[in-house]
Order: C-alpha cells, then structure tokens, then sequence
C-alpha cells in the first residue's frame, strides 16, 4: 500500500484517519470467523458488554454482539453489515460541537459505569459516525481499548505497546469505505461530507457497460486519510441496486 498522505486544505475538524470500523450481525461468531481467514486476530474484548476487538496492522474491526444494543437492532434490519466508522480527531468533544453546528444530527450515546462517552453523529443510512481522541499520534497516552476493552490471553503485551499489532495477510490500515445510495441521492451525500467535514471531491467517475451503469464521486478528507467514495447506480438493473434491495437502504458497501 502506499504511504498515507496529508492534505494541504482547511480541516475544521481535524480529521486525522480511521480509527475504527464497527460491524452488526446476527450470526456474529460466523462474522469474527471469517475476519480470522481474513488474517485478523481477535485481541480484546469489552470490560462489560458483549464486544470483540479484532486488529491487523492498523486495522480495527469490532464486533458488537452486545444484546438489545444499537447495532443488534442495527443487524435485524440490515443483516450482516457495517453499522459504525469512527473517525480520529485531535478534539472529540470540539469536533462534536463544530460539526452540529453545521448541521450534523448528534447521536446521545448510552454510557455505562467507568466507560469512555464517544461522541457521534448520524451517517449514511441508519449508521453512525464516531469521533476518537484517544489514540497514539494525538496527545493522549492511551487509546479508547486501554479504557473499555481488556486484552485476551496472549496479547498483553501488545496493551503495553511491547508488541506490534498482528501482521495478518499485511493489511495495514483502512483505504476508504464505500457508500451505496438510491439514483438522484450522490451529491447529496457528497455535499454532506464537504458541509460537515470540509471533504473535497478527488476524482469522478461515470461509468456505461454493456447492460448497465453506475455514477461515482470519489471524497476525501482535509487530512488526506479518509476516503469515501459515493456509487449511485444510472438504472435498476446494477449491482449497486442489488445491494440497495438486499440491504434495505443506503448504507457501506465495501471496505478497502
């Protein structure tokens, strides 16, 4: 993979790259077998819910099999499937009041006892965005894991930062997350990552084979390490309407 880049442009909310990516399924052990073929190892759960941490280089997947929570019913409507993306920031709590002030839907987050209140706002479909301070470049000396999640049997050493995170098949951090949406809905999707998070459009692409088409615009953060691109199919009969029928909405198609 090539080296992350950083971006010259206004960040006002000082994006800084994924910090983790959340899944919903209603077979989650089925769903945590398949992040092991994919060569995640699973290093960590929650401290008192019903959550796994799997990582690879800098990838973070979590698992969140937690009954009767947000991404269980999150699961029962869309199946298996990205119901979270957590965005870094060097502010959390400004970040959070910067992007409602222009017009982001905040999310009122259910905290237990000794747990960390990430901040978050409502993304594409039914899905969240969080917003993470607490992770090794910023000036927090300890991340988000440290607090909620104990490490499993194995791996303390990578708590003490003594270990590298598992190398996997070489994956070494999140490229971009992909979003679906019906015909008519891509600017504005577009227009809602540039209004709230100053994202810029970096490539467009309008696409005709032989049987059907698709639309898509390729956006990117101020900081250079987030990457969306937005699929809008031009007919009823693409791929991208296949998974709007199956998914029931909109919603993160793909993830590279």
């Amino acid at each position: 993979m090539a080296e992350q880049s950083r971006s010259a442009w206004d960040n006002p909310i000082e994006t800084d790259g994924f910090e983790f990516v959340e899944y919903a399924a209603p077979k989650p052990k089925a769903l945590g077998a398949l992040f092991e073929r994919l060569g995640f190892q699973r290093v960590a759960r929650h401290r008192h819910k019903d959550v796994a941490l799997y990582k690879q280089g800098d990838v973070n997947f979590i698992i969140n099999s937690e009954p009767r929570s947000f991404a269980q019913h999150f699961a029962r409507r869309h199946g298996p499937s990205v119901c979270a993306m957590a965005f870094r920031v060097r502010d959390a709590a400004a970040a959070y009041e910067r992007l409602v002030e222009r017009g982001a839907w905040g999310v009122q987050a259910h905290v237990g006892p000794g747990e960390l209140n990430i901040p978050a706002i409502k993304g594409i479909g039914d899905s969240l965005i969080y917003l993470v301070d607490r992770y090794p470049e910023n000036a927090y000396g300890n991340t988000i894991y440290d607090v909620d999640f104990r490490p499993l049997a194995g791996f303390e050493s990578l708590w003490r930062r003594e270990a590298p995170a598992p190398a996997g098949v070489g994956l070494a951090y999140v490229d971009h997350l992909t979003h679906n949406v019906h015909r008519g809905r891509m600017q504005e999707w577009a227009e809602f990552y540039e209004r709230l998070f100053n994202f810029r459009e970096i490539r467009y692409f309008d696409i005709e084979g032989k049987l059907t088409g698709l639309k898509s615009k390729a956006m990117t953060s101020p900081c250079g390490r987030i990457r969306i691109p937005i699929n809008e199919s031009a007919d009823d009969r693409s791929q991208i309407q296949e998974y709007l029928d199956a998914y029931h909405g909109e919603g993160i198609q793909h993830i590279a």
